[in-house]
């Protein structure tokens, strides 16, 4: 599933596109994640359903799904160039009702050509600039593989108010890379830079240059014996993990242009 949207904001714009790999293609191929890009505000965001639900009978993708759509329906009511995305996660979470929890990204690009951004549990983004990672935004967890989440999971009471809250300045050329765990647990930095440059170095659309990022972090996932993010940091957390971890796998590429 791919998207690709672009509107100008300020000097600045952000063009952005998208690539989802569901982990059950065939019988879940919505799976736990969701995401939206929203051209009119120059925001996207990303959320993953926290799959432990599934196995209570709930779909994890429910609330992930849920709690995105309310945050774009938050974006939609915010005047334009001026979206707070603190203020997006909190309406959403108070809207959202369905059973189960999730991780969540939002990120704009506001008319003081500064991206503001908060980031609640594993999902993330990395800023890349000259083909370098200038910056990465952090993993909020308890604990090794409980991240910080939003919803009604047992023994947490996770809030909007708890997300990491961002504030980079961005140029015309800077790239940035969001995506959900599957992501980010399954490849390092430089694998994804390493996908991604080609399409970069070509000023390929969004999209695809979202697509091989995805479709390599799916390739490792499905590789019993890739080394990975995710088991390193199962090794230091002393917990045994080996391979790659599969997950479902949102990754939304932005381009910074100069207008």
């Amino acid at each position: 599933m791919a998207d690709r949207v672009g509107a100008q904001k300020g000097n600045l714009m952000m063009l952005s596109g998208s690539f989802y790999i569901s982990k059950e293609r065939s019988s879940r191929p919505q799976g736990d994640d969701s995401h939206f890009i929203c051209e009119e505000k120059q925001t996207i965001g990303l959320a993953d359903g926290v799959g432990g639900w599934n196995s209570k009978g709930i779909d994890a993708g429910i609330y992930a799904r849920e709690l995105m759509n309310n945050a774009l329906m938050a974006i939609l009511t915010q005047p334009d160039r001026q979206v707070d995305p603190m203020t997006v996660l909190s309406e959403a979470y108070s809207k959202t009702k369905a059973l189960g929890s999730s991780t969540a990204c939002i990120i704009t690009l506001k008319d003081d050509n500064m991206l503001h951004a908060v980031n609640m549990g594993d999902s993330g983004f990395m800023l890349i600039r000259g083909g370098v990672v200038i910056y990465k935004s952090p993993i909020q967890q308890h604990s090794f593989n409980f991240p910080y989440q939003l919803g009604y999971s047992s023994g947490n009471a996770d809030r909007p108010s708890q997300a990491e809250v961002i504030k980079l300045g961005v140029e015309p050329g800077d790239v940035i890379i969001a995506g959900t765990d599957g992501l980010f647990d399954n490849l390092s930095e430089d694998q994804i830079l390493e996908a991604a440059a080609r399409g970069i170095e070509q000023g390929l659309d969004p999209e695809d240059v979202a697509w091989p990022v995805a479709q390599r972090a799916y390739n490792v996932s499905m590789d019993g014996q890739a080394v990975t993010p995710f088991m390193q940091a199962s090794t230091l957390a002393g917990k045994r993990h080996t391979g790659g971890k599969q997950d479902d796998i949102t990754v939304i590429v932005s381009r910074i242009l100069d207008m």
